[in-house]
């Protein structure tokens, strides 16, 4: 349903009964302060994990978990149509089927059958009961429906048990939700049996023990293009640069370096096998030419060490002159203008320069793209296409990116 300018976003919060629930807490957090509206329904056997106490105060409403609770209004009615967006965080493997199958015998199932706004399910269970044929089953009807049922993390779980089935970290759920709300189509499952690798964060070359060159990138930008290819279907490696506190996203696997040369080899590996490449990581340019084994001290004459740089590896025109035919190669242009021209013309020159399919370049500047929650810039093609990028949270530009990919591997008629 349409949402009234200046109105909170109304979010359902359901919340099966797994040991995860309580990690719903921190979600419903995230929601209500970022400013949503959220009204969490449990189940029944989700309150032995978390008392209904603790989600009232936390959202400010009451909690009832049957259809004849508060009769008059009507709430198995009510709520579901009222929401802009329904999660289910944790779903379980007796949710998740309810669900596939219709069942409306308590007020979450219920307001899932109401709902007519996005409505995603955040798996979470032992590794035996998400790959079970019953739940695939399930997870495939509810897909094929236009629901959203997300992948899990892979981890430690109850007890001494560890692999996939694990409850994505709360904050992605959050970053996934507003995703939802701004672009209700934005997680397809379109890329489904790609192979992708993504390069994200920013490169650190060693000048001594202690010190070394770098630059600003978070890592932000290409954990969300890996957390929503991997959440489109995609074969997801993330080569991880240095990044600040991120959960590594659920269904991807993570690959961390530290310098330009040990990423080059990573991404350049990974890519042998890879469909699309994406390179959002922020590579420095030079390194040292040498590095000191000791930590550099300060004279007492008050001078100052002259550091000699060589040149690093040009990941991205590498990438391009050794892809195969059918390969999709994504850059990355963090951008300022000067007396030689404005962020577009650099921008052009340099896609032209590298070869790559697409080039997504970012105007950068105090506030801008490095450090931020927020993006936008334009995406370039090499057709000579240009289309802006509105600004938004970096999962939007994210998923920009990927139905860009999506639309030109049909081109191709892959």
């Amino acid at each position: 349903m349409s949402q009234a300018p200046g109105r909170k976003p109304r979010v359902v919060l359901g919340v099966g009964g797994g040991i995860a629930a309580y990690k719903a807490c921190e979600v419903l957090r995230g929601l209500t302060e970022s400013g949503h509206d959220v009204r969490v329904v449990p189940t029944d056997a989700a309150l032995n994990f978390v008392g209904a106490a603790t989600f009232e105060a936390l959202s400010g409403h009451p909690v009832h978990t049957g259809v004849f609770s508060d009769v008059p209004s009507v709430q198995h009615v009510r709520i579901g149509h009222e929401a802009d967006l329904v999660l289910v965080v944790p779903a379980t493997a007796d949710l998740l089927a309810r669900a596939a199958h219709g069942r409306a015998d308590d007020l979450l199932t219920g307001t899932l059958l109401m709902a007519r706004c996005p409505v995603a399910f955040f798996p979470a269970m032992h590794t035996e009961m998400w790959q079970h044929p019953a739940t695939r089953d399930n997870v495939a009807l509810l897909r094929s429906r236009g629901l959203v049922v997300t992948e899990p993390d892979s981890g430690r779980l109850t007890g001494v048990d560890s692999g996939p089935g694990r409850l994505a970290d709360p904050r992605e759920i959050v970053d996934l939700a507003k995703l939802l709300l701004a672009a209700p189509d934005a997680l397809p499952r379109d890329l489904e049996g790609l192979r992708v690798v993504v390069s994200a964060g920013g490169t650190r070359e060693p000048l001594d023990p202690v010190r070394y060159l770098g630059n600003r990138s978070s890592g932000k930008q290409g954990y969300a293009l890996a957390r929503v290819a991997a959440q489109r279907g995609a074969d997801v490696t993330l080569v991880a640069a240095h990044t600040v506190d991120l959960p590594g996203p659920a269904g991807a696997t993570v690959r961390h370096v530290s310098t330009a040369e040990q990423l080059a080899e990573a991404v350049r590996a990974e890519a042998e096998r890879a469909d699309v490449v994406v390179m959002a990581a922020a590579v420095a340019d030079f390194r040292p030419a040498s590095r000191a084994e000791h930590k550099i001290k300060k004279t007492d004459d008050g001078g100052a060490p002259t550091v000699d740089l060589v040149r690093n590896p040009d990941i991205l025109a590498g990438l391009v002159e050794n892809r195969r035919p059918d390969q999709i190669v994504v850059g990355f242009a963090a951008e300022t203008g000067d007396a030689g021209g404005d962020v577009l013309h650099h921008a052009r020159a340099k896609l032209k320069r590298k070869g790559a399919d697409l080039l997504v370049v970012n105007a950068v500047g105090e506030g801008k793209a490095f450090e931020v929650e927020d993006n936008s810039g334009w995406l370039l093609g090499a057709d000579g296409t240009e289309v802006p990028i509105p600004f938004g949270a970096k999962a939007q530009l994210a998923a920009a990116v990927w139905d860009a990919v999506a639309s030109l591997r049909k081109t191709q008629g892959g």
